[in-house]
């Protein structure tokens, strides 16, 4: 997220979350903004049967709930990662106050949605995808990199593959010298 709109976290109240602890669950009234200041937030959507689909892993930086700003109710679960999560938070209405007095924070905002929205429709892309062959490539092909090891299990989520499938794909483009 843009810095100037970070700063309008400045002396904002912070909360602490245990792993896995909910910030808040799909339906519940939107009440505040969060910033990740350290760890990572999972935003999550469970399915009809039970599945949950990740949509999202906000780190140190990133505005949680950017995509309820201006809806009544938040549209996803948020829970925090395996380590936990430090959140600073703001009240709704002060949010909005702040980025209204702020110009720099409004247009820092604005652009923030836009890479979201850039974001969103590579998502949708890659898990249009058939294969898991195909999803890797039209990663790397987004101008992105390959994770270190310990960042797979992150890929396959947002490739919305099993980690299984993801480490097979991966063995066989070593084998053939791709990856």
């Amino acid at each position: 997220m843009q810095t100037a709109v970070i700063r309008i976290f400045n002396a904002a109240p912070e909360r602490e979350l245990a792993p896995g602890e909910a910030l808040f669950l799909t339906a519940d009234r939107v009440r505040k903004v969060f910033l990740v200041r350290a760890g990572v937030v999972l935003l999550e959507r469970v399915t009809r049967i039970g599945g949950r689909i990740l949509l999202q892993q906000a780190r140190a930086g990133a505005v949680v709930s950017e995509a309820s700003a201006y809806s009544d109710s938040y549209h996803c679960d948020a829970t925090a990662g395996p380590e936990g999560a430090r959140v600073a938070y703001l009240a709704i209405g002060e949010f909005h106050d702040r980025l209204a007095i702020d110009p720099g924070a409004m247009h820092g905002w604005a652009a923030g949605l836009a890479q979201a929205v850039q974001a969103a429709r590579l998502r949708a892309e890659l898990r249009s995808l058939r294969t898991v062959s195909d999803r890797v490539d039209a990663w790397l092909g987004a101008q992105r990199a390959l994770p270190r090891r310990g960042g797979w299990q992150d890929l396959a989520a947002e490739l919305g593959v099993s980690r299984e499938a993801l480490y097979r794909e991966l063995a066989r483009r070593r084998a053939l010298g791709e990856a």
